[in-house]
């Protein structure tokens, strides 16, 4: 029998070691990991995606994106034949989005935020006060590897100013109810992991490793 090829998108700024703890039997699932690269000068998401999608070299793969990668996979599934698609801790349509980041795309708020702070975790942590902030900023060392200010101005902006308005049935959303950037009260027709925060991905692994194969095969 030949393998199911599965492609991780991580989320925002994030690398694929996101995915480090996610173990899909290996006699079935043949895994590939996605990576963020530089967007060009007003690159559109959609253009973004043709790209990203040219990485994915498999016909009928799965694709799994997580938080605004999970936007990207719904955006790449234009340019590929693919056997599923499967998103985590994000959207569907925009309007599963809360209501601040509706707040900020109308008032264009999200270009005041101050992205270049986020290259400098050294400093961000030395700035950190009590030891959960710097845990913290530990693990955003670890596991945010795209600091580059230009991808991150383009990618909070991307994610917020998202156009889809219709939900597309066939993409499986999979959501924590205790998530804390998309809101579940906002979000409808999910796989619900009971305490499941954003980071997800990351603290309830065991859950995915459970579930996540027969998701797939479904």
């Amino acid at each position: 029998m030949s393998k199911i090829h599965v492609y991780f998108m991580p989320g925002l700024a994030a690398s694929p070691t996101i995915f480090e703890m996610i173990d899909l039997p290996k006699d079935t699932f043949e895994v590939h990991l996605l990576h963020w690269f530089l967007p060009e000068k007003n690159e559109l998401l959609v253009d973004y995606a043709k790209r990203m999608a040219k990485k994915v070299t498999h016909d009928n793969a799965v694709l799994i994106g997580v938080s605004f990668g999970g936007v990207l996979v719904q955006e790449m599934k234009q340019f590929l034949t693919t056997k599923k698609i499967i998103i985590v801790s994000s959207v569907r349509s925009n309007n599963e989005l809360p209501r601040r980041m509706k707040i900020a795309k109308t008032t264009k708020a999200y270009k005041l935020l101050p992205t270049g702070l986020l290259q400098d975790v050294e400093l961000l942590t030395k700035y950190a006060f009590g030891d959960t902030l710097k845990k913290k900023l530990k693990l955003y060392e670890k596991y945010l590897h795209m600091r580059n200010k230009e991808y991150l101005d383009w990618a909070i902006e991307q994610m917020i100013c998202w156009d889809r308005t219709k939900i597309d049935m066939e993409v499986v959303h999979i959501h924590g109810d205790a998530d804390e950037v998309f809101p579940a009260k906002h979000i409808k027709g999910f796989i619900n992991v009971k305490g499941g925060t954003h980071a997800m991905i990351l603290s309830k692994y065991r859950w995915f490793n459970t579930n996540l194969p027969k998701i797939i095969l479904e």
